[in-house]
């Protein structure tokens, strides 16, 4: 059974919205990910049982932005 979050993410266009998304798709368990830099908001649907939220985050640190 899928989970959905909400991360709160700075992102300034759209080539940073690009990287998060990318990074958070090439991670295991990640269903579907999708970034708006206009309201700094990260929506994610994956598996908890390959990923966890904080695994999400780090994936999101990785690929250089702050998750709040």
């Amino acid at each position: 059974m899928t989970r959905e979050t909400t991360l709160t993410v700075r992102m300034h266009c759209a080539g940073c919205e690009n990287a998060v998304r990318t990074a958070l798709r090439n991670t295991a368990g990640v269903v579907r990910a999708e970034a708006n830099h206009r309201r700094s908001e990260v929506r994610v649907q994956y598996e908890p049982d390959q990923v966890t939220e904080e695994q999400l985050r780090a994936r999101v640190r990785d690929a250089g932005f702050d998750p709040a």
